[in-house]
Order: structure tokens, then C-alpha cells, then sequence
């Protein structure tokens, strides 16, 4: 079985699926047709209206964001598809919290659906800030097919890793 680095912590049942498409040389286009066509949102400042659409929807009482953007500095190999930043800074007697998003720019040519499951997992740290099962299920109630599309996002970066662009 090849190493899955994204999948590790599936069941090897499902590991071994994965595997076979990659053996047979079927993965990109499993992928392919499973999520046909890929996003729009190329700029930064589309990033930015992309997420604050999704945020206003959302989570409107949450703190807002100061900056959201594409980062050609994540790499989703150390496990970071997107950064979300926060600071607290004092200014006179109040605090200021400072909220950032950044989404790796591997991004920028992926199926819609996966950038909205990136930007939903760090819009749900505004209110959340640990992995737990509260953050979850807050991704959940911005994206009810959250874990199914993790897990196909794991899926195409195993793919990208392995053998490169599926788009």
C-alpha cells in the first residue's frame, strides 16, 4: 500500500480503495468525475468576498476579518491547507482582536467545493478556536457535507502528491 499521508487516520478498508484507483492510474479521474469543474475565485480580493459571503451568512456577530488571502508560503505538506491568525492588541482602555485568513494558493485550481470546506474549517475559528467537537459541528452547520468533503480533499491531495495535477 502506498504511504497516504493524507489518509492515515481512515480505516484501512478505505485506505486500500484509495490505493487500488492509485495503482490502476484511476484516481484523477475518479476525482474528475466526481467534482468536474474547478472554482473562480483566483484573486485575493475574491478570496476576500468569497469568505466574508459565507462568514456574513454564517456568523454574523463574530469578529471580523481583517484580512483574507491566498499564501504561496502553505504548504499542504506540513498539514496546513489554511492559516487562521488572530491578535489581541490594547488601543486606550479596549482590545482590538485582529482576524486573518489564509488559504494555501495550491487552491486557486480546485473544485469549488473544496475551497469552500477550507474556508468554512477557518471561519469556524473565529468562534472556536480549538479542534474539538464543538469547532466540527459548527463546520457542519456552515457545511452539512463537511467530512465527506475532507475526506475528497485528502483524496485529490494524495493524488497531487503522488502524480501531480488533476487539473
Amino acid at each position: 500500500m502506498s504511504k497516504l499521508t493524507y489518509l492515515s487516520h481512515y480505516p484501512l478498508p478505505l485506505q486500500q480503495q484509495i490505493t487500488d484507483l492509485l495503482d490502476t492510474n484511476q484516481l484523477a479521474d475518479y476525482i474528475r468525475r466526481k467534482y468536474p469543474k474547478t472554482h473562480q475565485v483566483n484573486s485575493d480580493s475574491q478570496l476576500r468576498e468569497y469568505a466574508m459571503a459565507i462568514k456574513n451568512h454564517f456568523l454574523k456577530q463574530s469578529s471580523p476579518l481583517a484580512q483574507v488571502k491566498y499564501d504561496n508560503k502553505i504548504h499542504v505538506v506540513n498539514n496546513a491547507l489554511g492559516l487562521h491568525t488572530y491578535s489581541n492588541r490594547v488601543q486606550g482602555n479596549k482590545i482590538k482582536a485582529k482576524n486573518e485568513i489564509k488559504i494555501s494558493a495550491t487552491f486557486k485550481n480546485v473544485p469549488e467545493a473544496f475551497l469552500n470546506m477550507i474556508v468554512v474549517h477557518e471561519l469556524a475559528h473565529l468562534k472556536e478556536k480549538e479542534h474539538n467537537k464543538a469547532f466540527y459541528k459548527l463546520c457542519e452547520y456552515m457545511q452539512p457535507a463537511y467530512h465527506q468533503l475532507e475526506f475528497d480533499m485528502r483524496v485529490y491531495l494524495t493524488e497531487l502528491e503522488i502524480n501531480g495535477a488533476v487539473y
